[in-house]
């Protein structure tokens, strides 16, 4: 009897397994990009409301009451009356700790922090606060059913149980001006009077192109509106720089509110905006007049206490999802250059 097997070879060749067909990689990176995309859009208009341009459009605070000694005000300045809340990572909270520490107002206000969570979808305390777990919470409990933004930093009143304000600008003015008798530098004015039309010129400037420049810049949706938020933001910086040429601070030989505002961004400049927000033109720390202006103000007494840049690091790269998806924390860069003084005296004055 023949073995059909072996009198025909074919049939000792392994029949191969039938395979669905796979999509062709063209149709899966256009799929893939379009979901993406069309998620991301999502997202971003939570994260960072945009105009038609696709240019990245920040809301104005909502809460602006100031501390005063006017009889009518029912906020007047006193001892442990008044806490600041603020986020360790966020350069416009950052602005108000580095305004409290040079007037010496760190026993007479208090500090307390809340931390960026992905899972709440915003702020929450690291410890409960006022009976509230969220900023959310807290923001409801100042105002019922208020559905703004839950930002810091925030001023809030002890005794009344409200928010006072939560515009960094003006919070700032705040503490320079109407806490002096329980300041330990009461006599350094930030904002004084003779310096005022230069500081509120520089103030302008630098918000709109340098402090939210660089936000327009990382949250533009389209190529033109990253396009003029970054030539904005490099002529800025280079004016600034330029202006530096003769005199320590922007103002003159006098640190100013202008100063403290730059500063909070120029900090975080290397290590998260030149690359998260695509701010990638040049660093800080190449520019002959702002690096060694950025490190002066680093050293005045008080100010690199408020700086944490680990903070900064593990919020921005680990939290804006949409910026950074695989959530990768960089081990760089190095700023150890922060250290180096500048000058043999720093002083804040």
């Amino acid at each position: 009897m023949t073995d059909n097997n072996l009198s025909n070879p074919r049939s000792q060749v392994p029949k191969k397994k039938n395979k669905g067909r796979s999509l062709p990689p063209k149709i899966i990176i256009k799929l893939g990009k379009f979901i993406w995309t069309t998620l991301w859009h999502i997202m971003m208009s939570k994260l960072a409301p945009r105009n038609q341009s696709g240019e990245y459009i920040r809301p104005n605070s909502e809460f602006r009451k100031f501390v005063g000694t006017q009889e009518s005000n029912p906020y007047q300045p006193a001892h442990g009356r008044y806490s600041l809340i603020v986020g360790l990572s966020c350069p416009w909270a950052h602005r108000t700790l580095v305004v409290r520490a040079l007037k010496g107002l760190e026993e007479a206000i208090s500090v307390t922090i809340v931390s960026p969570s992905p899972i709440e979808g915003g702020w929450v305390f690291n410890q409960e606060y006022e009976g509230c777990q969220t900023l959310a919470d807290l923001y409801d409990q100042a105002q019922l059913g208020y559905s703004g933004r839950n930002t810091v930093p925030v001023l809030w009143d002890k005794k009344t149980k409200t928010i006072v304000n939560n515009e960094s600008s003006e919070i700032i003015v705040i503490l320079n001006s109407q806490f002096n008798e329980f300041a330990k530098n009461p006599t350094l004015n930030l904002y004084p009077e003779e310096l005022k039309q230069k500081i509120d010129w520089w103030n302008e400037k630098i918000y709109a192109s340098v402090n939210n420049g660089v936000y327009r810049c990382g949250f533009a949706q389209t190529q033109e509106a990253y396009n003029q938020a970054c030539d904005q933001l490099f002529a800025t910086l280079d004016e600034a720089n330029a202006a530096l040429d003769n005199s320590r601070y922007l103002c003159g030989d006098t640190v100013t509110l202008a100063d403290i505002r730059l500063f909070t961004t120029l900090f975080r400049f290397d290590t998260v905006y030149y690359t998260l927000f695509k701010c990638n033109r040049r660093r800080i720390q190449d520019y002959q007049n702002l690096g060694a202006y950025l490190r002066d103000l680093y050293h005045l007494k008080g100010v690199a206490d408020t700086c944490d840049l680990e903070s900064v690091k593990q919020d921005y790269y680990g939290n804006l999802f949409p910026l950074n998806p695989g959530g990768i924390i960089p081990r760089g860069p190095e700023m150890t250059y922060l250290e180096q003084p500048n000058y043999p005296n720093q002083i804040a004055s």
